[in-house]
């Protein structure tokens, strides 16, 4: 059984590149885990992190900060303890393996 998340932040906005600020903001401002992305349609884009409820919290935060200075948000949120089915819904992940 995987490890339950302690907190899931999600942050949606228009357009590829106000993702990429929020996402680089996000990653520095906190101690949160990059989960992934999805691309619903219609320039929607959204991106989805992991942490402590504090750390997601603070992540989300700053993502918002930074996007909304380039780009428009649509919406934001964070969900403490989200129940383990939660994990179905959202894109799978590919982690690229570096080669040497």
């Amino acid at each position: 059984m995987a490890k339950p998340m302690q907190a899931l932040g999600i942050l949606e906005g228009k357009g590829f590149v106000t993702l990429f600020e929020a996402t680089d903001a996000m990653m520095k401002a906190a101690n949160v885990e990059f989960l992934g992305w999805d691309k619903p349609g219609s320039g929607i884009v959204t991106v989805f992190v992991t942490g402590d409820v504090a750390a997601v919290k603070a992540a989300t935060d700053a993502g918002v900060a930074a996007a909304s200075r380039i780009g428009e948000i649509t919406g934001v949120q964070v969900i403490p303890r989200p129940n383990n089915d939660v994990e179905k819904v959202l894109p799978q992940i590919k982690k690229a393996t570096a080669s040497k």
